[in-house]
Parts: C-alpha cells; sequence; structure tokens
C-alpha cells in the first residue's frame, strides 16, 4: 500500500509539473506547446520577443516524460536565441542565447540606422549614357536576361526594369549562388515560382547554371523564327540582351557561356562601360551591358546593402559607415552572431554598437587606422569568410 501511495504521490507531482511547464510555454507563443518529441524543432524555428529560454534536454525516447526537461527563462526587452547542439554519447545539449532572426525589423533598424549617415549615391556619367542606349536596344531583343546578386535579390533590380521591360519575355538569373545556403536558394525559388518568373541560379566564376541559361533563352525565343518562316524570312540568332546592377556577374557569365574571355570582367562595379554584341554558336546573340543604377537611391537600406555587397562603385559610400552596419547585421543572422564575430576578430560588440567595434578593429590591428579595419571586414563578408549568408529574404 505505501508503495502505491508513493507512485500516486509521484505521478500527481509529475502530472503538476507538466501542467506548469505547459502553462509557461502557452505564455510564450500562442501556438499549442510542444511535446518532447518536437520540442526541437520548437525552439530552431519559434522567435521570442521578450526572453531567453535555455533547455538541456537528453533525446526523447518512448520513456521520456518532461520531467527531463529543465528551463530557465530570462526577461528582457533584447533577449535572443542562438540553439546550438552538441552530440555525445549519451544525448545532446541545446543552449539558447540569440534569437532566430525577425527580417521585417531588421530591415526597419537597417532605415533607422542609415538616416544620420551620408547617403550613398552613384551615378556616373556613363550611366546615364546607357540608359538611353538600353532602351533602343531593348526593342531588338527577344528576350531579357536580368542578373540579380542572389545575396540580395530586392535590392539589386532597377525600380524601372517592369516598365523598360514591358510584355517582352525575361528570364531572372541570381548570381552568386555558392555565397548563400540551399534553404535560402529554395525559399527564393519558390518566391519567384509563385509570381510566375523563370528563375535559374548561376555561379559566374565556376560557370555552373550557364549552360542551362543559354538552353532555356533559346527556348523562350524559339517561336521568333516560327513566325519569320510563316512570312517568308529566313531564320536569325535568337537576340538576348543581359542586363543588371553594377558587379552582379553579367560579364563574366557572358564569359562561361562562351568559353572564352570576350567581355571584360573584374570583382568592382563600372568595368564594362559599352555595349558590345557577342554570338554564341549560330542560334544566340548576347548583349553585354554596363551596370545599370537609377539616378538617385531612394532606399537607403538597400543602398547600404549594395555597398555592402561591392555592386556600386566605392566613391558613393564611407567605409566605415558601412562596415558598422554590417557588423550590426551580423551580429543579429543566427548563422554568424556576435558570438562568430569575436571568434573571428577577438573583439566584443559592445552595446551592439558596430562603429565602435570598427575602430576598436582599427586600434587592435591596424595601428588605429579605421578605414583598414573597415575595409577588412568588407572584404571578409564578400569573400564568403562568414559562411553561407544572404542579407534579404522573401516576403511573406
Amino acid at each position: 500500500m505505501r508503495c502505491l501511495k508513493g507512485i500516486r504521490g509521484f505521478s500527481f507531482v509529475l502530472l503538476l509539473i507538466c501542467n506548469v511547464l505547459s502553462a509557461m510555454l502557452a505564455q510564450l507563443s500562442p501556438s499549442p506547446s510542444p511535446s518532447p518529441a518536437n520540442l526541437t524543432h520548437f525552439i530552431h524555428r519559434r522567435t521570442f520577443r521578450n526572453s531567453t529560454l535555455a533547455v538541456s534536454a537528453s533525446p526523447p525516447t518512448a520513456n521520456s516524460s518532461l520531467s527531463q526537461l529543465f528551463f530557465q527563462i530570462i526577461g528582457g526587452k533584447d533577449s535572443t536565441l542562438d540553439v546550438t547542439r552538441k552530440n555525445d554519447s549519451k544525448g545532446f545539449t541545446l543552449e539558447a542565447n540569440e534569437e532566430e532572426i525577425d527580417w521585417m525589423n531588421l530591415e526597419s533598424d537597417i532605415r533607422l540606422w542609415t538616416r544620420a549617415l551620408r547617403p550613398v549615391q552613384w551615378y556616373p556619367g556613363h550611366i546615364m549614357k546607357t540608359e538611353k542606349e538600353l532602351r533602343e536596344q531593348l526593342k531588338l531583343m527577344d528576350v531579357v536576361i536580368e542578373v540579380r546578386d542572389a545575396r540580395i535579390p530586392l535590392s539589386t533590380t532597377h525600380p524601372k526594369m517592369d516598365a523598360w521591360l514591358g510584355n517582352r519575355k525575361r528570364i531572372l538569373v541570381l548570381n552568386r549562388e555558392d555565397m548563400i545556403s540551399t534553404e535560402d536558394r529554395n525559399d527564393w525559388a519558390r518566391y519567384f515560382a509563385k509570381q510566375g518568373i523563370k528563375v535559374i541560379f548561376t555561379n559566374g566564376k565556376l560557370g555552373m547554371g550557364a549552360m542551362k541559361l543559354g538552353r532555356l533563352a533559346k527556348s523562350l525565343a524559339g517561336d521568333v523564327n516560327g513566325k519569320r518562316r510563316e512570312k517568308g524570312l529566313l531564320p536569325r540568332p535568337v537576340r538576348a540582351g543581359i542586363i543588371g546592377y553594377p558587379n552582379v556577374g553579367k560579364s563574366s557569365l557572358i564569359n562561361r557561356l562562351l568559353k572564352r574571355k570576350i567581355c571584360a570582367a573584374a570583382p568592382r562595379p563600372g568595368v564594362t562601360r559599352e555595349m558590345k554584341w557577342v554570338k554564341l554558336g549560330d542560334g544566340l546573340d548576347l548583349l553585354d551591358s554596363p551596370g545599370m543604377l537609377p539616378m538617385r537611391i531612394d532606399d537607403q537600406a538597400a543602398a547600404i546593402k549594395l555597398a555592402i555587397c561591392d555592386d556600386i562603385g566605392e566613391k558613393a559610400y564611407d567605409f566605415i559607415d558601412v562596415a558598422g552596419i554590417l557588423v550590426q547585421m551580423l551580429a543579429r543572422i543566427p548563422e554568424v552572431g556576435s558570438r562568430a564575430l569575436y571568434s573571428r576578430y577577438k573583439i566584443q560588440l559592445d552595446g551592439g554598437c558596430g562603429k565602435k567595434f570598427v575602430k576598436t578593429l582599427g586600434l587592435d590591428l591596424f595601428g588605429g587606422d579605421s578605414h583598414q579595419a573597415a575595409f577588412r571586414i568588407l572584404s571578409d563578408f564578400r569573400k564568403g569568410k562568414f559562411g553561407y549568408i544572404s542579407l534579404e529574404r522573401p516576403p511573406l
């Protein structure tokens, strides 16, 4: 009897603990409380706005109970969640410190951070001349290939692009796919597919996706010669124009398609300064064009991202300002976070101020030269030293 009473008492205590934990989880999120089996997924995907959740657990089994889990709730408006998984012979440990990023809030913060900075603007004379020529050349094109930077697909499209293209057939190329994660790639593919836009991911340096692009351009404009034959005209090559922002990889992509260097290409904006038609075999003519930018960039959040990704001329921005904002962005992105910044530079992000971080790095490594420190941080990001990082996500 005493044994039965002990078991009943233990069951009652266990039930009470489960109820308390369920109530705590209900306060943290409007969604249903997770079971032990799906707790890992719950922690990875949810955003906790007012608290940090620290969890340690052994892998759930058929005999697992909620009494095996313990929680520590730490209040605070700026608390963040970062979950890491450590494997050992007994199971794993989840450590929560940094929040899954809220991209809408980050975008708002970038706009707030840029208000006090010098506006990022770049409109060299050759772009103005090219814009007028491009409007004339568009009349000759059967299909238009728009190239964007896969790290910032929304910021690397010209606000007048839709007006210029009208009803012309269009292929969207997201170049530098090697610099974003597979998850981001799939998210962007689904986003553009819903809009009915054909998208191809490419790597201009290695040529991945280039041949697929050539075949798609020919197939989309395949009806051109059919109509010409109906009129009694001889067939002609398909004309495809490659357009986009500076330094997104247009010329490199053409060189990969041709399998030889025909167009001047370099990892900096403004190398291509005039339009040039080149032949890809007998069936396709390609137009290489200089990078196109609006005369005035009103969205300074987008402008800062252009500077970070080296898609706008260096004279357009202050290196220290841009590097400071990049540091603040990276600290908010779970794949990087302040820990990765400290691991690489051995500097704490004091108070979340990126500009102070840059100046401290300048003192530690470059004899007080903050410009060199800023250049180092930007170069590290552009070379992929922080991993597969996208600075934008598809809108909801």
